[in-house]
C-alpha cells in the first residue's frame, strides 16, 4: 500500500468558520438511483487474516478501562458530513444513511436542505422523487410536493376546493440542520424545534487549509462506502489502523514514534514536534495530519471524515490539497487522481473487513488482549480504542434505535462485493461517473468504427481501395478501432467496477 499523506491543522485556536448555506431546517437526500443491476457475480472467496510486521519501539499509550461515572460522548449532538458539495447535483436529490438514519438531500434554488427520507403519505423514499422547477422535492410515488422547511406545498389527489390537508402537521417531513462548510454538506441529526439554532452553539470542524485560496494549490474531494467500521455497534477505528500502516517494504513498514497528547472527549493529536508529524483526531469522525514530518506547508495534504453509517459499514470522505508542479496537473479531471485513492482503500479493505471481525469475536474488552501491540507506532490506534471504550463505552448512540438490533458485523460479502467501486464511489461521484458515460460512448463509437471500416472495404471491393497497401491500412485501421475498444471495455472494468487487490503480487 502507497502511503497516505495527511492535511495538516495548526495546533493554534481556530477561526470562526465562514458558513455558507445556513439552513436551521433543512433537507434532502436518499439512497441513490440505481441504473442497473451489476452481473459482476465471482466465485465465493473468503479473506483470511492478514499478520503485520511491527518495529522494535514501545508504546507509551497503555489500554486503560472504562471508569465509573466518566462523561460519556453525545453521538447525537455532533454534526456529520454528508458528500462534497461538488459531488451533489442541485437537479436531483440525493439519498445517504448517516448514523443509522436515511436522509435525502437536495437545493430548493436557493440553500442546500435535509430531511428525513420518508416521505409521510405512505413511507416511501423521498430521495427516488424529483426536484421540480420551484425547487420543492417530490414523491415519486404519488407526486406529494415538500418545500425545504418540511411543509407540504402540494398533493395533487386533495381537491383543489377542499379542505387544506396539505398544511396538517401530519404531511409534514422532518427537517435537519444543515450548513455547507470547506465545501461540504454538514447536518445535525436532531429534528426538535429546539435543535433549530444548533448552529449558534456549536459548529462542525473547521479546516481553514481547505478553504485557503492559493493558486499554487489545487483541491480534489472524494467519497466512498467501505464494508467495515463496525465492531458490535461501530468502531470505525479501522480508519485509523489503515493510516497507521507506513509501508515503505514489502515487510511492513518502518519505525517511528509517535506520543499522544490531550487525549479527552474531544479527541486527541500526536506530538506535533516528532519527526513524523501531526495528527489529529476530532471526534467523532475527523482524522488529519501530516505524518512525513512538520513543514509548514506540505505539498499534499489530506482531511478524512469517517462517517458511521450502519454496523459494518462507513463512509470515508476526504480533501486533498496537492501544489501544482506544472500546467498538466490543472487539466488532470478529478477522477484521475480517484484512481490512486480507491487502489489505497482496496489494498486494506480486506485487511480491515477481516480484522474487524476478529476483533468483535474476541470481545471488544478484550481487544488490547488479543492484539499484540508493541510499538510506538501502534498507539495511534491504541489511543482511539482507548477513547472509544473510556467516552462511548464501546457503543454508537444510532439515531435508529433499531440500528442497535443487530449485534453482530453481516457476514463477509465476495470478493467482487468487497472491493466493488461502482455503488460505493461511481454512483456518488459526479466526476467518475460523467467519465463512465463518456467511456462508453467512446467503447460504442469504437466498435460501431471498426465494424464501418470492414463493411466499407467490403461494399467498396475494387472501386475505391485497390492495392493491397490501401487494403492492408483499412484493414489495420479496423483492427486498432476493436483493439481499443477492448482495451476501453478492460480499463472501464478496473476503473469503475471492480480490481481485484492481491498482495502477494505487489
Amino acid at each position: 500500500m502507497a502511503p497516505l499523506y495527511l492535511h495538516l491543522l495548526p495546533n493554534a485556536s481556530r477561526p470562526l468558520p465562514p458558513l455558507r448555506h445556513l439552513n436551521l431546517a433543512a433537507g434532502a437526500s436518499a439512497t441513490s438511483l440505481a441504473p442497473r443491476h451489476l452481473q459482476r457475480m465471482r466465485a465465493d472467496t473468503r479473506w483470511s487474516s492478514m499478520s503485520m510486521s511491527a518495529d522494535t519501539m514501545r508504546p507509551v499509550v497503555e489500554a486503560v478501562p472504562m471508569a465509573a461515572g466518566e462523561e460519556q460522548f453525545d453521538w447525537l449532538d455532533q454534526w456529520y458530513p454528508i458528500a462534497p458539495v461538488c459531488d451533489l447535483n442541485p437537479r436531483a436529490p440525493h439519498g445517504k444513511m448517516v448514523l443509522g438514519i436515511s436522509v435525502v438531500a437536495w437545493f430548493d434554488g436557493s440553500d442546500w436542505r435535509v430531511a428525513d427520507d420518508t416521505c409521510p403519505h405512505r413511507l416511501a423514499p423521498l430521495s427516488e422523487g424529483r426536484v421540480d422547477h420551484k425547487g420543492r422535492l417530490q414523491c415519486a410515488y404519488h407526486g406529494w410536493c415538500f418545500e425545504g422547511r418540511g411543509t407540504c406545498q402540494f398533493i395533487p389527489q386533495a381537491p383543489a376546493l377542499g379542505p387544506p390537508v396539505h398544511k396538517n402537521n401530519k404531511a409534514r417531513v422532518a427537517t435537519y440542520p444543515c450548513v455547507v462548510q470547506n465545501n461540504i454538506l454538514w447536518f445535525y441529526p436532531r429534528t426538535e424545534p429546539e435543535h433549530r439554532d444548533v448552529l449558534q452553539r456549536k459548529q462542525p470542524p473547521y479546516i481553514p487549509e481547505i478553504d485557503k485560496d492559493d493558486p499554487s494549490y489545487f483541491m480534489i474531494y472524494g467519497v466512498r462506502d467501505l464494508p467495515y467500521g463496525c465492531i458490535t455497534d461501530l468502531d470505525f477505528g479501522t480508519f485509523i489502523d489503515l493510516l497507521s500502516t507506513v509501508e515503505f517494504d514489502q515487510e511492513g513498514g518502518l519505525p517511528f514514534k509517535m506520543k499522544i497528547e490531550e487525549a479527552n472527549i474531544d479527541g486527541f493529536h500526536s506530538n506535533p514536534k516528532e519527526d513524523w508529524g501531526f495528527f489529529k483526531f476530532v471526534a467523532p469522525c475527523t482524522l488529519l495530519g501530516s505524518p512525513f514530518g512538520t513543514v509548514e506547508e506540505p505539498e499534499v495534504r489530506v482531511v478524512f471524515f469517517c462517517v458511521p453509517v450502519a454496523p459494518g459499514k462507513s463512509r470515508c470522505i476526504w480533501a486533498s490539497r496537492y501544489k501544482v508542479s506544472g500546467w498538466l496537473d490543472k487539466m488532470m479531471p478529478r477522477w484521475f487522481y480517484h484512481m490512486g485513492s480507491n487502489a489505497i482503500l482496496d489494498s486494506d479493505t480486506g485487511l480491515l473487513h477481516v480484522e474487524e471481525r476478529n476483533i468483535a469475536a474476541v470481545g471488544l474488552d478484550n481487544w488490547h488482549k488479543a492484539c499484540y501491540v508493541p510499538t510506538s507506532s501502534d498507539n495511534l490506534v491504541i489511543a482511539y480504542r482507548n477513547w472509544f471504550r473510556k467516552y462511548c463505552n464501546h457503543q454508537i448512540g444510532w439515531a435508529n434505535p433499531t440500528v442497535n438490533q443487530q449485534l453482530l458485523p453481516p457476514p463477509t460479502p465476495t470478493r467482487d462485493q468487497l472491493l466493488e467501486r461502482y455503488w460505493s464511489h461511481v454512483m456518488q461521484c459526479t466526476s467518475c461517473s460523467a467519465a463512465l458515460k463518456r467511456m462508453r460512448v467512446l467503447e460504442v463509437v469504437l466498435q460501431v468504427a471498426s465494424v464501418a471500416v470492414v463493411g466499407f472495404l467490403a461494399v467498396a471491393k475494387g472501386n475505391v481501395v485497390t492495392s493491397v497497401v490501401q487494403r492492408a491500412a483499412v484493414v489495420a485501421v479496423a483492427v486498432l478501432c476493436f483493439a481499443a475498444s477492448r482495451w476501453l471495455a478492460n480499463f472501464i472494468e478496473k476503473t469503475f467496477y471492480f480490481q481485484d487487490y492481491v498482495h502477494a503480487g505487489k
